[in-house]
């Protein structure tokens, strides 16, 4: 059996997929959004902006706030963001192990594309051991035309790969993220731990993912098993 199933390459979202860091990031926004005058609660914070970039969200929030989303909110934001995660930022259980394992297997052709700023990537990919897998192959939506749930960012790690998109397995767990994916035209599989309600499957599915999985240990079983369809 070919070790790939027909994958030349695996990219890879980072938060929520990498690194246990969205809760992090929402409870510094969702503070932050609050003390702007914007009262919401944590769980509507997430479900708004789970896999956004927050400045492509600047007309909701300065609607909701009513003041303008300055340069200086956003450095706070990155700051206050930063701290929190340095602090708190965890790999994904069963991840740094199922990483080690497919980047041998598909012999480094793996990268990962995020929405997230590059300081914020490859902090956390530090942090959580995961760095010396992807150094080189760090693709951030902020330097992009065009962030997802555009396909920019995609088209971008596997042309520096070498692969066609439509060869790529991305791996993603928002909605926004699986609909890039598929703009790509790459395959997308969702992670979906157990508890994971803010995305709900049927989501997922509409936007594309063609497969779920809740464990990241049980990755690299999957893509060697799987079979994907010639054109």
């Amino acid at each position: 059996m070919n070790p790939n199933a027909g994958f030349d390459a695996m990219l890879f979202d980072c938060d929520g997929v990498l690194v246990d860091s969205e809760l992090i990031t929402n409870r510094v926004l969702c503070t932050m959004l609050n003390e702007s005058g914007w009262v919401l609660s944590s769980e509507d914070c997430l479900q708004l902006f789970i896999g956004k970039m927050v400045r492509s969200q600047k007309a909701l929030i300065e609607a909701n706030t009513g003041k303008p989303l300055t340069d200086a909110w956003m450095e706070d934001f990155y700051e206050r963001r930063n701290v929190a995660l340095e602090q708190d930022v965890k790999a994904i259980e069963g991840v740094v192990d199922a990483i080690h394992t497919l980047h041998a297997q598909f012999k480094g052709q793996i990268a990962c594309a995020s929405g997230a700023d590059r300081k914020k990537i490859v902090m956390q990919l530090r942090i959580a051991g995961l760095l010396p897998y992807f150094e080189g192959r760090i693709f951030s939506g902020h330097e992009m035309p065009r962030t997802k749930p555009y396909p920019d960012v995609y088209l971008a790690a596997a042309a520096a790969l070498g692969a066609d998109p439509k060869r790529c397995l991305v791996i993603e767990d928002s909605v926004t993220g699986t609909q890039a994916g598929v703009a790509a035209g790459a395959t997308v599989w969702a992670y979906h731990p157990p508890g994971h309600a803010v995305c709900p499957q049927a989501e997922l599915a509409a936007a594309g993912a063609s497969q779920f999985f809740e464990h990241m240990a049980d990755l690299p079983l999957r893509v060697a098993s799987a079979t994907v369809l010639a054109d």
